[in-house]
C-alpha cells in the first residue's frame, strides 16, 4: 500500500524473515529529492510503527530522510502472539536482516546509515551496533532502555525463579506493572490514540518478555563502554519509565568520540509523541540538527569501505617492497 502527499511517500510491505515470521515494514520517502541518508526505526515495547511512530516518520521525510520500519515479532501488524517476546536476539536479527538488506541494494550503497531507537528500541540499536561496529554512521537514542534501575534490580534469587518459570508458564501475563501509558505520556490525546490502537499491546509483560528485558538491560548496562559510533541520546527530566541518569551515564561511558546527551527538564519518557506539540518540535529539531551535521560531512560508509581496502592493499605491497628490499640485500 502506498500513500502520497505533495512532499513524502508512505508505503508498507510485509516481508517473510530467514525465521519464516511475515514481518510488517514501512517507510517513508521524499517525493521531490534524493534522500540525504538513511534512517531505520526500532520502535518500544508494545507498540508499532506505521500508527505509533507515524509522526516520526513523516517529520523526518519532510526534513528529507528516507525512514524505514519493521514491527518486531508479536508486535504491531507482524507474527506472533501478541505482546510475546521469546528471544530479544531474535527480533535483533530481524532488525538487522532487513535494515542491512535496505542499506546494500545498488542505490544506497552510497548513503550514509543511521539508527532510532525509542526505549526498548534504544536497546536494539546498541545491539546491532555491538553486531556491527563499524556498519552504521550513528544513533538516535530517545530515553533508551539501557540499565534497570539499582531499586528496580531483582534479587539473583529471584532472577534464577524468573529464568525457570519461564520454561513452564512464559506467555502467561503475571509480571505487576503499573499502567505505563499513564506515566509515559503527558498529552491526554496521545494516551487515548494509543489506548484505541489495536495493534499496541496493552496487557502485563508475559513472563518470557520481562525475562528477555531484564536480561537484555543487565547485558547492555555491563557494555555501555563498547559503545563506538556516533551517537544523539535525548531524554526527559522526568522520566519515570526509563532512568534519564542511565543516558547520562551511557554518555559518560562510551568510547565515541563524537556524542552528545540532551536532557530536557520536565519532559516525560514519550518525548518525541507524548507531550505538547512545542517541545516535540524542539526535540526533533534538535534530532534533525544532529543528522543534518552528520548526514553531510564525511565518507559515507561505501567510501569508507572502499577506503580500508585500498590502505589495506597499499600496506602489503609496501610489506612486500620492504622484504624484497631486505632480500636484495
Amino acid at each position: 500500500m502506498a500513500q502520497d502527499n505533495e512532499s513524502i511517500r508512505y508505503e508498507e510491505e510485509f516481508i517473510t524473515s530467514p525465521r519464516g515470521l511475515e514481518l510488517f515494514t514501512c517507510r517513508w520517502l521524499p517525493r521531490k529529492k534524493e534522500p540525504k541518508a538513511l534512517i531505520f526505526l526500532c520502535h518500544g515495547y508494545g507498540v508499532e510503527c506505521s500508527m505509533y511512530m507515524r509522526d516520526t516518520g513523516t517529520r523526518l521525510a519532510k526534513a528529507g530522510y528516507a525512514v524505514y520500519g519493521l514491527d518486531n515479532e508479536g508486535h504491531g501488524k507482524s507474527s506472533g502472539l501478541q505482546g510475546y517476546v521469546p528471544s530479544f536476539n531474535a527480533l535483533v536479527d530481524d532488525c538487522s536482516n532487513y535494515f542491512m538488506s535496505i542499506c546494500e541494494r545498488q542505490e544506497n550503497k552510497m548513503k550514509r546509515r543511521f539508527l532510532l531507537g525509542e526505549s526498548m528500541g534504544g536497546a536494539m540499536v546498541l545491539l546491532l551496533h555491538r553486531r556491527e561496529p563499524t556498519y552504521w554512521n550513528g544513533a538516535i537514542l530517545v530515553a533508551p532502555m539501557c540499565k534497570i534501575a539499582d531499586e528496580m534490580k531483582p534479587h539473583p534469587f529471584v532472577i534464577s525463579v524468573l529464568r525457570k518459570l519461564c520454561n513452564i508458564i512464559p506467555t502467561w501475563k503475571i509480571i505487576p506493572s503499573q499502567d505505563i501509558i499513564d506515566v509515559a505520556f503527558k498529552n491526554p490525546e496521545k494516551r487515548e490514540e494509543i489506548r484505541s490502537n489495536p495493534y499496541c499491546y496493552k496487557g502485563k509483560p508475559r513472563l518470557k518478555t520481562g525475562h528477555e528485558l531484564l536480561m537484555v538491560s543487565l547485558d547492555i548496562e555491563k557494555n555501555l563502554h563498547q559503545v563506538s559510533l556516533p551517537f544523539l541520546v535525548v531524554h526527559g527530566g522526568d522520566d519515570i519509565v526509563t532512568d534519564p541518569s542511565v543516558s547520562k551515564l551511557l554518555h559518560e561511558s562510551a568510547l565515541s568520540e563524537d556524542k552528545t546527551f540532551k536532557l530536557y527538564p520536565g519532559m516525560w519518557h514519550a518525548l518525541t509523541s507524548g507531550e505538547p506539540l512545542e517541545n516535540i518540535e524542539l526535540v526533533f529539531a534538535d534530532i534533525v540538527a544532529w543528522l543534518d551535521e552528520r548526514a553531510s560531512t564525511g565518507d559515507s560508509r561505501f567510501e569508507i569501505e572502499q577506503k580500508a581496502k585500498h590502505d589495506e592493499h597499499f600496506l602489503k605491497m609496501q610489506g612486500k617492497k620492504m622484504l624484497g628490499e631486505m632480500h636484495n640485500k
